[in-house]
């Protein structure tokens, strides 16, 4: 089973490299029609949500990432 990437890319998308399954929130799985990479909409301007159909160009998304450490979880947020 091949290792599953995921980049987040300043001013675009999420990418989704590998092994994975998408599902909606009920468990029924996307059809997906083979492909071993996606990417998700993080601009919210997509006419394919979830999906990304590369609109975040067009309207000039601006929404740089930088890898950081996040911290612990709270413990008492999961109850």
């Amino acid at each position: 089973m091949a290792a599953t990437k995921i980049t987040v890319k300043s001013n675009g998308s999420i990418r989704v490299e590998g092994d994975f399954e998408i599902v909606d929130m009920n468990g029924k799985p996307f059809g997906l029609g083979g492909r071993t990479h996606i990417s998700f909409c993080r601009c919210g301007l997509s006419a394919n949500k979830p999906f990304c159909d590369g609109e975040h160009r067009k309207q000039g998304f601006d929404s740089p990432i930088e890898a950081r450490v996040l911290p612990a979880p709270d413990p008492s947020a999961s109850k």
